[in-house]
């Protein structure tokens, strides 16, 4: 069973940035099928970024420019850095395969707030 621990999320003012850690309990994080979600409160989960099977990245438009998704495989981690961030940024953020294929993790919760 593969267990995703997320981190790194905190209070920001807009314009501020944070970096998001995914730990990956299995040496899967070579897997291309990456990706990040987020939800805000009362609306449904959304993709934010994933890389694709040919190694590219795909982001929401809305996030487009300010995210970027990363990984490092030795240490089996996911990363999301978030610039420029926004109010509609707010939201629980959370890392799984493209498919939600493994049990979600607790999320890290991401407030954009002045």
């Amino acid at each position: 069973q593969v267990q995703l621990v997320e981190s790194g999320g905190g209070l920001v003012q807009p314009g501020g940035s944070l970096r998001l850690s995914c730990a990956v309990s299995s040496g899967i994080v070579s897997s291309l099928n990456l990706a990040w979600f987020r939800q805000a409160p009362g609306k449904q989960r959304e993709l934010v970024a994933r890389f694709t099977i040919g190694g590219s990245t795909n982001y929401l438009d809305s996030v487009k420019g300010r995210f970027t998704i990363s990984k490092d495989n030795a240490k089996n981690t996911l990363y999301l850095q978030m610039n420029s961030l926004k109010t509609e940024d707010t939201a629980v953020y959370y890392c799984n395969s493209v498919l939600g294929t493994w049990s979600w993790g607790q999320g890290t919760q991401v407030t954009v707030s002045s």
